[in-house]
């Protein structure tokens, strides 16, 4: 239909031929990049206004930079105009409105041929010809061509589609079922190309169904699943160590009880060639129905400490095989994708910095075969109670601090319902998870993505939470510096202690390494976020390991801090300096010449405080100096010793 009406209008009523120039209004829509391959095709020098956001995609048809400008201003008036040297256009191809068609038409200072495709700004031709002589203004609809010349239109199409002078344009497909959100991205003119609508596929498993990381322990789950519960009879089973996994043979024995045929394959499906070979063992009897991508390892680290080695250990098996796997399959007539993908690529995993991007892949990947009209599905699985190849080292303490970010363990039952739920939707990206709505009332911080789910009573602890910062920081301003340092000790303590799963602080020994208590990427980021939340500052990622323990991170947070020297400070550090002075008197001998010398100054430095606190509140009682009498004093008998 694009096709015919482009080519209608610059052939049929436009007259367009070789050498000449032409304006192509909206040049990344439907209609408009099907005008400019006519254009190129009949040797017409094309030009194309698009909005900014779409140039790329002009770019990628061949454009240069000079033929391109805004369809938001009118500044292609003068581009263009310089750039044919006041020529200007033979014909322009319309889809714009108001002063943009006033616009259009002085781009015909020669005269030319003005086509109207857009019909929401008719004009008068009998005006146009007045305002702007040799024009010829015609508005057109594709119908009216009548069914003859339609005829005549779609053989020579088809023809120059059959010798590739002709492409079908790039499109974007809508489930069926979400195409009120398609018109509003229509509306909103955000495609680029074509929209299209597809029926929904029901998934079959009546040929073989390949799945990736099987012999793991999701994976196995899954295997029986789909042979009990969907019928599944043929199995491709793929996964790096294939029949020399761990329970291969018990799961092979299973599947085979239920009455599956399956094959298990040692394959590397990050690599291209491997992903080719596994294929070509699909039996033609049995063509290749589905693909479920459960493999996937861990690697936790935090961003800025990535290496080569630690981004490829996660990103090879998760995000090449998805890749090579979707490559692969492009011309098999599949009816089921499925991604095992995970919350880290939503939540952004604190100390998994590779892993949330690989799961973030695979959501765009289903995204993206969505998009081509492929099937697809993202499931991110929350966390599962089964121990996995992913989950099978964590520990107490680790699922203690999942539970406080509002995962809770989903048992295999309820996983695999989410999994017969969700595999047929009409989403590409879903999260099949368990979320503990009153995880705030904890006292933990609660992810963004999560603060419309809690309770309206986490939700006012969240509001507390943000509140906390700023009150401790006050807190530690009306401290004393020592028991600042305190508080921050004990502040950090009891957040380790959290951390940990621990009942108190009391068993956490402040000078112990962090790594000696069981600190690892994921419990050091937790502690960075919590002590940030208490504190209100904003610190790095590797916050534990530059501050290796609980007393270097207070002493270190001591310092983020700007307090004003206060009169408690005051008071404090002249406390110290006595300390100190009373331990180098205890160490002197009072025979000694120098011990008379140092006691005669100290009675000098006695009358003249007694003298000072006279004259300023009366009464030459000592002990009522206040600490910034005595610390003045001693300042200026230092000076001047």
């Amino acid at each position: 239909m694009v096709f015919l009406t482009a080519w209608y209008g610059l052939v049929e009523l436009g007259r367009l031929t070789a050498g000449e120039s032409v304006l192509v209004h909206s040049a990344a829509g439907g209609v408009g990049m099907a005008a400019v391959q006519i254009a190129r095709h009949l040797g017409a020098e094309v030009y194309g206004t698009a909005s900014p956001g779409k140039w790329p995609a002009l770019r990628a048809t061949g454009f240069d930079d000079a033929h391109i400008a805004s369809s938001r201003t009118l500044d292609f008036v003068e581009k263009f105009r310089e750039r044919t040297g006041g020529r200007g256009m033979d014909v322009v191809l319309n889809a714009l409105s108001g002063e943009f068609v006033d616009a259009s038409l002085r781009l015909l200072p020669r005269g030319g041929r003005f086509v109207e495709m857009g019909k929401t700004d008719k004009r008068d031709p009998q005006r146009i010809a007045a305002e702007h002589p040799g024009v010829s203004y015609q508005v057109f609809d594709l119908m009216v061509a009548g069914p003859a010349t339609i005829r005549r239109m779609l053989d020579e199409l088809m023809a120059l589609f059959a010798s590739g002078a002709l492409r079908p344009l790039p499109r974007r497909t809508w489930d069926v079922r979400r195409a009120p959100e398609a018109f509003r991205f229509l509306s909103q003119a955000r495609h680029v190309g074509k929209l299209t609508l597809s029926i929904p596929q029901v998934p079959r498993l009546d040929g073989t169904v390949l799945v990736s990381g099987a012999t793991g322990t999701l994976g196995g789950l899954l295997c029986r699943h789909l042979v009990t519960a969907h019928g599944a009879r043929h199995l491709l089973l793929v996964s790096r160590r294939g029949p020399d996994a761990a329970g291969a043979d018990e799961l092979l024995a299973d599947l085979k009880a239920l009455g599956a045929d399956v094959s298990i394959v040692a394959a590397d499906l990050a690599d291209p060639d491997a992903v080719d070979h596994v294929l070509s063992m699909v039996d033609a009897r049995h063509p290749l129905r589905a693909v479920v991508h459960t493999a996937g390892v861990v690697d936790d680290a935090t961003v800025e400490s990535l290496t080569p080695d630690s981004l490829a250990a996660v990103l090879r098996p998760k995000v090449d095989a998805a890749w090579n796997l979707h490559r692969a399959t492009l011309d098999r007539e599949l009816t089921a994708f499925v991604l095992y993908s995970a919350a880290a690529g939503v939540f952004g995993g604190p100390g998994q910095g590779n892993y949330a991007a690989g799961n973030a892949f695979l959501d765009a990947l289903a995204e993206h075969r969505r998009a081509l009209g492929l099937p697809a599905v993202s499931l991110i699985w929350g966390l599962w109670a089964q121990a996995s190849g992913i989950t099978g080292h964590l520990d107490t303490v680790d699922l203690r601090r999942l539970e406080r970010s509002g995962l809770v363990a989903l048992g295999n039952d309820e996983a695999l319902a989410l999994f017969d739920a969700a595999w047929r939707s009409e989403r590409a990206v879903l999260m099949p998870a368990k979320i503990n709505t009153a995880m705030a009332a904890s006292g933990a911080p609660v992810h963004p993505l999560l603060a419309a789910l809690v309770r309206s009573a986490s939700r006012r602890a969240v509001a507390a939470e943000a509140a906390g910062g700023q009150a401790f920081v006050d807190t530690l301003r009306a401290l004393p510096a020592d028991k600042r340092e305190r508080a921050l000790r004990d502040l950090v303590l009891s957040h380790v202690a959290v951390v940990l799963g621990r009942g108190d602080s009391a068993g956490v020994e402040p000078t112990r390494a962090f790594r000696e208590l069981g600190f690892d990427s994921l419990t050091a980021v937790e502690l960075r976020n919590r002590i940030g939340a208490a504190t209100g500052l904003r610190l790095p990622a590797t916050l534990v390991f530059d501050n290796p323990t609980p007393a270097a991170l207070a002493a270190y947070l001591a310092t983020q801090f700007d307090f004003a020297d206060t009169a408690a400070d005051r008071s404090a550090g002249v406390g110290r300096e006595l300390d100190r002075l009373e331990a180098a008197l205890d160490g002197l001998d009072p025979a000694d010449d120098e011990f008379r010398r140092i006691t005669d100054r100290l009675h000098g430095l006695l009358d003249r405080l007694a003298d000072r606190q006279a004259d300023v509140v009366g009464d030459d009682d000592l002990e009522s100096a206040t600490a910034e009498n005595i610390f003045d004093l001693i300042d200026r008998e230092l000076e001047t010793s």
